[in-house]
């Protein structure tokens, strides 16, 4: 979708989480992408060196009054709603931090207060989508207590001053798109285009992932079957790739996915990827 417009696909790896990092995974990431003739335009960029730039924006907010800190633990929070907010994991946070901390409580969080109105985009495959924050999220975190920023944050920081103006990614992340548009509006960031795309997921319906899914335990070792994968990515994005086009290279592959592309084509459900 970069490329049949004309533009650069952008490569960046999200390795805030320091505790949670593996050593050599983003090199064989890299290494992945590269296997499958996925080269990316210009140098990888990484969050880790972009510490400064979300400080800054954390100030910006800060100046302008919207974020205060919260004392609340996820568990104190859970136990004042009736159940999370299944799309994405989300505890609506109803503000109990925001005329201040009690006494009692260090800071845990650093949190944006949001409106009460509605906020609403227009995606690519999935069309109007609207949401109100204020009962899904609440007021949602972007700085954690230990100095962390969190990715609602670090990822509008890094769109912002990359000037990415589309963002196609998997439609497990379209719930928390609202909350992103609306920290693009408070620093002043163009918002860009979305498409969320459907779900490649088990036999039982559940998506695969990194932490309770691995994709190498279902799809196997992928060397050696680069182009059967892509060929099938294609078909399952409903593009009706030609058979033969396995017997060619990823690249040949790729070219010909950017010359017949067609989001209208993209599939309603996502499911079980056919390999």
């Amino acid at each position: 979708m970069a490329k049949m417009s004309g533009g650069q696909w952008l490569l960046r790896l999200d390795d805030l989480d320091t505790p949670r990092q593996i050593p050599g995974i983003a090199d064989d990431i890299m290494r992945t992408l590269e296997s499958f003739s996925l080269l990316w335009d210009g140098k990888a960029a990484r969050q880790s060196r972009h510490v400064e730039d979300y400080q800054r924006a954390f100030a910006a907010l800060q100046q302008l009054g919207v974020i205060y800190p919260c004392g609340c633990s996820r568990k104190e929070i859970a136990s004042i709603v009736s159940a999370p907010h299944v799309d994405d994991d989300c505890i609506p946070y109803y503000g109990t931090c925001r005329n201040g901390i009690n006494g009692n409580s260090h800071i845990r969080s650093w949190r944006v207060s949001v409106p009460e109105k509605e906020v609403c985009f227009n995606d690519l495959r999935m069309g109007r989508f609207c949401q109100k924050l204020t009962a899904v999220s609440g007021d949602f975190v972007v700085k954690r207590g230990d100095g962390g920023f969190a990715y609602q944050l670090a990822v509008v920081v890094d769109d912002g001053l990359a000037g990415v103006n589309q963002v196609v990614r998997g439609d497990d992340l379209l719930a928390s798109t609202p909350r992103q548009i609306y920290v693009q509006g408070l620093l002043g960031f163009q918002q860009p285009d979305y498409c969320h795309l459907p779900l490649v997921t088990d036999s039982d319906g559940s998506k695969l992932s990194k932490r309770d899914n691995l994709i190498s335990q279902q799809l196997g070792n992928v060397v050696g079957r680069e182009q059967k994968l892509l060929v099938a990515v294609l078909g399952f994005l409903g593009q009706c790739p030609p058979v033969e086009l396995v017997e060619y290279p990823c690249s040949t592959i790729l070219e010909w996915g950017v010359s017949h592309f067609k989001p209208l084509r993209l599939p309603a459900m996502g499911g079980v990827l056919g390999i």
